[in-house]
């Protein structure tokens, strides 16, 4: 069973948890409707990715 030597100091440890903040999603601006959006995600607004209009599914996936 693996059992540490010597004791973590609080700076390591520190150092260790200084990347698990929270921060804000980047947004950028839908180019078809100009409401923020996620990057690479459809537009809830108007349905658009990539300058085409998605469908969306009329029933639900199977096993979802």
């Amino acid at each position: 069973m693996a059992v540490p030597k010597k004791k973590t100091s609080k700076a390591r440890r520190d150092k260790r948890r200084a990347t698990h903040s929270i921060s804000a999603p980047s947004l950028s601006v839908c180019p078809h409707c100009h409401h923020p959006v996620r990057p690479h995600h459809v537009c809830g607004n108007c349905g658009q990715y990539r300058g085409r209009e998605v469908e969306p599914l009329m029933e639900a996936a199977p096993g979802a």
